[in-house]
């Protein structure tokens, strides 16, 4: 292994690897152990497997989170969704899986499609700081985001402020209609979120393995075979090759 790729991803000579809590598609249980599990994990522990190293995991609340503390030293990659706010401070792979966001509205609702929300008046409630919600920050014209910690603390706004439309990922949307009444969620996606690898900024060395590992990954059906490990087949695609 390139001596200038250990040093930039391994530094401590253990790959610390930086998991969103919050995403309940890629981390979707624990090991016997304690550790968290799923197909975000699984990747981290392949790429230290390549690297020869062994693996530590560092559990965030949100994704920011994982951003935020990217030039403080506490991990070597991040497993988040890519967005070009946090590409600031991180260089990110391409997406080895997508994730299809919507809303969810009210069985009344007049909308239609994902494009009719956008409208003066319209409130929409959000996990604040989500992958979804920095894409709609940029692209909303009209509606109002109401930002909440999670997509719990976005559904329970969305209920008791009778909010207009709540946004997220299609798999958590439809896990919450079925538990609220008279509710629907809309055809089509306002975008599909690029779940990624990210590094610090300037590790060039290592964002380019990664990059390699990522694209590697996904023609082997190493990406595919983690999806159906895990039993989120129909809820992550495997995302396009770069």
């Amino acid at each position: 292994m390139n001596a200038d790729i250990l040093a930039q991803l391994a530094p401590t000579g253990t790959l610390r690897i930086g998991l969103n809590m919050a995403n309940g598609l890629l981390i979707t249980g624990k090991t016997a152990d304690g550790e968290p599990a799923g197909v975000a994990p699984d990747m981290g522990q392949a790429i230290a497997e390549r690297l020869g190293v062994a693996v530590t995991l560092v559990q965030f609340a949100s994704p920011g989170e994982i951003a935020d503390s990217a030039a403080d030293n506490v991990w070597d990659i991040g497993l988040i969704g890519a967005e070009p706010a946090r590409a600031e401070v991180m260089d990110f792979t391409a997406a080895y899986v997508e994730i299809d966001a919507t809303y969810l509205v009210p069985a009344s609702s007049p909308f239609r499609t994902v494009e009719d929300v956008d409208s003066t008046g319209t409130r929409i409630a959000i996990s604040g700081r989500s992958a979804y919600d920095l894409y709609l920050t940029r692209a909303l014209k009209h509606a109002e985001l109401v930002r909440s910690q999670g997509i719990s603390g976005a559904v329970e706004l969305f209920v008791k402020d009778h909010l207009d439309a709540l946004a997220g990922l299609r798999p958590a949307l439809v896990a919450e209609a079925e538990k609220l009444p008279n509710t629907r969620i809309l055809d089509g996606k306002f975008t599909a979120v690029q779940q990624a690898i990210g590094v610090q900024k300037g590790k060039t060395a290592a964002a380019q393995f990664l990059g390699g590992f990522v694209e590697e990954a996904k023609a082997s059906g190493l990406v595919a075979t983690l999806i159906e490990r895990h039993g989120v087949v129909g809820r992550l695609s495997v995302a396009a090759a770069a």
